[in-house]
């Protein structure tokens, strides 16, 4: 059997596995028929504050992945993980219950996350400061379809890498003022709702000598919503997304993935050349989904190459 690529065990090594409740049967039937248009007997589902632990380990220690070099040689290289962005979106009814059970600042912060038009011409350049909630151009509300629901939250990132707060302590932050990124469950969230992580490295074991192949960066995409929950994935390869039994957790493999500085003879190697598909096609979906939000994601367009402004 062929075995196991370096790309393979990165995202394994990356993809969360959430820890999941089931709905209660009137819990079903009040789901929104347009995010959840398939009749089912059972539910899953999980709550933000449950995905975010999932990261607390990771946001402290980093990610071990095991990577193979071209000598045989085996090293785990360790990856730190950092919000890059997220947009969630909600249903109006979601909007209300959020409000009415105390937190009175949610229900407008869907607009007033957003920033001037100074900060968003700002925020399409890579310019080394913090970002605030906001990040894509006012008018773009217009164009989004009302299917898509009600903007809760977005935040994109801005700083350079090093500049950045592990993941677990960024969303700690920001959970002070939107109590939603703790609370909300994932049936309830639109399938337009995504979060991106970004993978930086920071050390291998064994130590003791400079592998500049290892200096890859990943950014990888994620769905927040419930609505793809039993969807498979076609690019799947040597189990990264593995069936699961009911109440082993939620998975929430990316659909999209960007790289920076990638070295093809050390990720891409093997697989029959099926890595260079998968590669190209996750870039292109997350390419489409962002076009398809209207969304300038500054790390996307670092990565890539893209000066904007």
């Amino acid at each position: 059997m062929q075995s196991k690529s370096n790309l393979d065990c990165f995202l394994r090594s990356t993809t969360p596995v959430v820890q999941s409740q089931f709905l209660q049967k009137h819990e079903i039937r009040n789901l929104n028929p347009l995010w959840h248009p398939w009749e089912r007997e059972v539910v899953e589902y999980f709550t933000l504050g449950d995905l975010w632990n999932c990261f607390d380990e990771l946001s402290a220690y980093g990610a071990g992945v095991p990577i193979t070099l071209a000598n045989g040689e085996t090293v785990v290289q360790y990856y730190v993980p950092y919000l890059s962005a997220i947009q969630i979106f909600i249903s109006n009814t979601t909007v209300r219950e959020e409000t009415e059970s105390g937190d009175s600042e949610t229900r407008d912060s869907g607009s007033d996350s957003f920033s001037d038009d100074s900060e968003c011409d700002k925020a399409c350049r890579w310019d080394g400061t913090s970002s605030e909630e906001g990040g894509f151009e006012q008018d773009c509300l217009s164009h989004l379809n009302n299917r898509l629901g009600h903007l809760y939250f977005q935040y994109f990132e801005r700083s350079t890498p090093y500049g950045r707060v592990p993941l677990m302590d960024k969303i700690n932050g920001l959970a002070e003022r939107y109590p939603g990124l703790m609370s909300l469950r994932s049936v309830h969230l639109s399938p337009a709702s995504w979060m991106a992580i970004a993978w930086y490295p920071i050390y291998h074991i064994p130590m003791g000598r400079t592998i500049k192949d290892l200096s890859t960066c990943f950014l990888t995409y994620h769905t927040l919503s419930s609505s793809f929950q039993d969807m498979d994935l076609d690019d799947d390869t040597e189990g990264t997304h593995v069936k699961r039994k009911e109440g082993e957790g939620v998975s929430l493999p990316p659909f999209g993935l960007a790289t920076y500085k990638m070295q093809d003879n050390v990720w891409v190697s093997g697989n029959c050349g099926r890595d260079h598909e998968r590669l190209a096609s996750l870039l292109s979906v997350a390419d489409s989904w962002l076009k398809q939000l209207r969304v300038q994601h500054h790390d996307f367009n670092h990565f890539m190459g893209i000066r904007n402004g």
